[in-house]
């Protein structure tokens, strides 16, 4: 039950950002087991003077291209299984839309199962 928030500067086409969307399911489909058509993903845009980024932090070079996506959990996945949809991330998005690499920045949030309501105001998971 992935939550998906992705942050990128405002002016990539359409296809640009669905791809986006269509390559982080299937990352998340091959490498978190998630179930199909469990997709709830939301993208912002941001013009130039609300979007920092740092060229070189951490050893990595980074573009105005990159693209900060953030993924809350539920809190039952490993380590491997993160590291996992980190390169397959990665990759995906590499070959389409053609996000190098280095541009792809994830953060993923744990959350205990009961936190979650997906509607009619239950907790299904609890």
């Amino acid at each position: 039950m992935p939550l998906i928030h992705i942050s990128l500067r405002a002016g990539k086409p359409e296809a640009y950002r669905q791809a986006i969307f269509d390559g982080l399911y299937r990352a998340m489909r091959e490498t978190l087991n998630v179930p199909e058509d469990d997709q709830f993903m939301t993208i912002s845009e941001h013009d130039a003077a609300n979007f920092r980024y740092s060229a070189s932090c951490y050893g990595v070079s980074r573009s105005e291209d990159v693209v900060y996506i953030q993924i809350t959990v539920f809190n039952t996945r490993t380590t491997e299984q993160k590291k996992a949809l980190f390169r397959r991330t990665a990759e995906l998005l590499g070959k389409n839309p053609g996000i190098r690499p280095e541009n792809v920045f994830v953060n993923v949030l744990e959350s205990a199962k009961e936190n979650w309501s997906v509607g009619h105001g239950l907790a299904q998971f609890a």
